[in-house]
């Protein structure tokens, strides 16, 4: 594998302390990046993000599963070759409803991301920037 200043290795995605998520950070501030961060998750059936926001636009692309958003009091089904646009301070949760793991690929307008639960208090990531 190779590393360097312009490509870099991808790690598979590992456990975490959220229940049924799998996460592993491609590119972040540890990478040099100074605005952007790029997520690779995998969650189980029946799993999902706790409720949440960002304070930058992040866009996510679902390459294999099903899924729900939930975002701003509606709820959205999404699967495969779908992309999820998501706005700066609304908060959303994603939901595996499949019977197979959702798997995504997230892109993010900051680095590090910071996330905020519903009552506004970080949630603090348990995974590299």
């Amino acid at each position: 594998m190779s590393h360097s200043r312009f490509v870099i290795d991808q790690p598979a995605p590992a456990a975490t302390p959220i229940p049924g998520i799998l996460h592993a950070t491609w590119a972040g501030s540890d990478d040099g990046l100074k605005t952007l961060s790029l997520w690779r998750q995998s969650i189980a059936p029946g799993g999902a993000t706790p409720p949440h926001s960002h304070e930058c636009e992040e866009i996510v692309l679902c390459t294999a599963g099903r899924g729900e958003v939930h975002i701003g009091g509606e709820v959205h089904a999404f699967g495969a070759n779908q992309t999820l646009l998501l706005p700066p301070h609304v908060q959303h949760q994603i939901f595996s409803v499949g019977d197979v793991p959702l798997e995504t690929t997230a892109v993010f307008a900051a680095t590090p991301v910071g996330v905020a639960l519903p009552d506004g208090s970080a949630l603090e990531l348990p995974w590299r920037s």
